[in-house]
């Protein structure tokens, strides 16, 4: 990609994705591309959700000491959008006008925040622009 990108949370869950062949390819291809280009941004929320599911919800729990050394090698590696009142503040906006969930709308606030034109996800409608900003899923 061109310009700068927003990577969402399952994208980084499809990477450890054993039953999903495909979209672990292909996630794991995003990152790997993020890491090598430098364009590819997550924000704290990023990182903070996908521990979640990591260590709790994955078949296998992802271990502290394997957290730990993810975040150094990836998340560290990519660049952090840091939260503050205006982005959530954007991000309370989107939700009231697209319809999109608060923590979606936190995501693309990120995103926007952090000028990316493409936000990668599986989870919003592909296609939609927000203030230039195009959803797009990389499993289609």
């Amino acid at each position: 990609m061109k310009d700068n990108y927003f990577i969402d949370t399952n994208i980084f869950i499809y990477s450890f994705d054993l039953d999903a062949h495909e979209k672990r390819d292909k996630a794991k291809e995003i990152i790997k591309t993020a890491l090598i280009d430098g364009k590819g941004f997550i924000s704290i929320q990023v990182i903070q959700e996908f521990y979640n599911v990591a260590t709790r919800k994955f078949k296998a729990p992802m271990d502290i000491i394997s957290a730990k050394e993810y975040l150094e090698t990836v998340f560290a590696q990519l660049n952090i959008v840091y939260p503050g009142i205006n982005f959530i503040s954007t991000g309370l906006d989107i939700q009231a006008t697209t319809k999109y969930s608060f923590y979606d709308s936190l995501i693309i606030s990120a995103a926007l925040n952090s000028n990316c034109s493409i936000l990668v996800t599986e989870d919003m409608h592909h296609g939609h622009k927000i203030q230039g900003l195009t959803i797009e899923n990389p499993f289609l």
